[in-house]
Parts: C-alpha cells; sequence; structure tokens
C-alpha cells in the first residue's frame, strides 16, 4: 500500500503544494516580537496634548522618572484609579516625577470633559490611532510604564493601581533618589 503512494504523482503534487502553502504563510507573518517588559528600552513617542499648542515628547522626560498610563474614558478601572493618580503626581512632581496618561480614545471633547471631572492636573496626551499603545504593545486598559531615568522599563502594570499607596510611592522615590542631578 505505502509503494502504491509514493508511485502516485498526484500525491506528491498535492503534498509539495501544500508543503510550499504553509512555507508562504510563514514567510509572510509578521514576526513574533519579545513582550514589552522589565528592563527594555520605553519607546520613544510625541502625542498631541490637551493643555498644550505642541506636541508632547517622551524625550522631553529623558533623565527623570515616569510613569506612563494608557486609559479610556469609557474604562471604570482607569476611572476608578485617576485620584490616585492624581494624588501621586501631586506629591512627587516638585522632586522631578512625571506622569504621562495617554488616552486612546477617538473623542477629544470626551476626554477634556473627563479630565475636568475629575480635577485632573498632570498631563494627558492624545492616541486615537492607538499608534503609541501599540507601540508599547498594551493589552487592555489601564496599563501602565513606569520608566526610569535610563529610559528603560522599570515595572509594566497590567490594571488599575493604587497609585497614592505607600508602597508605589516609595518605589518613586527610591528610583528619583537614585537620579543622577542634571
Amino acid at each position: 500500500m505505502s509503494a502504491g503512494i509514493l508511485r502516485n504523482p498526484t500525491l506528491w503534487i498535492v503534498g509539495l503544494v501544500l508543503v510550499g502553502i504553509a512555507w508562504l504563510l510563514v514567510l509572510m507573518s509578521e514576526p513574533v516580537q519579545p513582550y514589552l517588559g522589565r528592563g527594555d528600552a520605553a519607546p520613544s513617542f510625541s502625542l498631541p496634548s490637551l493643555g498644550e499648542d505642541e506636541p508632547v515628547g517622551s524625550s522631553q522626560f529623558a533623565g527623570g522618572v515616569t510613569l506612563v498610563n494608557f486609559w479610556a474614558t469609557w474604562c471604570k478601572p482607569c476611572e476608578e484609579e485617576m485620584p490616585a493618580m492624581q494624588a501621586l503626581y501631586e506629591s512627587l512632581s516638585e522632586q522631578g516625577f512625571s506622569l504621562l496618561a495617554i488616552s486612546v480614545d477617538e473623542s477629544r471633547d470626551d476626554v477634556e470633559s473627563f479630565q475636568e471631572r475629575l480635577g485632573l492636573t498632570f498631563p494627558i496626551l492624545l492616541d486615537p490611532e492607538q499608534g503609541t499603545s501599540a507601540l508599547y504593545q498594551t493589552t487592555g486598559f489601564p496599563e501602565s510604564f513606569l520608566v526610569g531615568p535610563d529610559g528603560r522599563i522599570v515595572e509594566r502594570y497590567v490594571g488599575p493601581r493604587e497609585w497614592d499607596h505607600p508602597d508605589y510611592v516609595a518605589r518613586v522615590n527610591r528610583l528619583l533618589e537614585a537620579t543622577p542631578e542634571s
């Protein structure tokens, strides 16, 4: 029986076609990028801001400690963590801590209303096309990246956090203390 299969040219052709299709699929597929995380360089970006006429770029915060937070107005956990983010920002911004909240909403008006309603004073950037969100390989919202003075990701946080909790404040303070003076 197996000798018949080896001599059947139709089966050989079908087999070669299947192997060829599989090879093309492998060549055409996008390479799998490693998951962005601790120790990786934080991707650079420049985005429009609610409060600035010019785009705000991540390079403006180089050498400092920055929390990059991805969120949306329709995300209830995002809204719930915002007061704690505001408290963290207020308590540490004078020491050189930066917070960049990147909204993935399509409507600038929705983001402005959200900012006003919650009394947020930290920079809010707009990423309606979610290009920067894709650079950071976000998997959902909220998702945050703590970036150290060397521009590397110190930690990736998936889901909401109590940013004003003493443990988070202490972690940011340790990074700020290790930051060389400019």
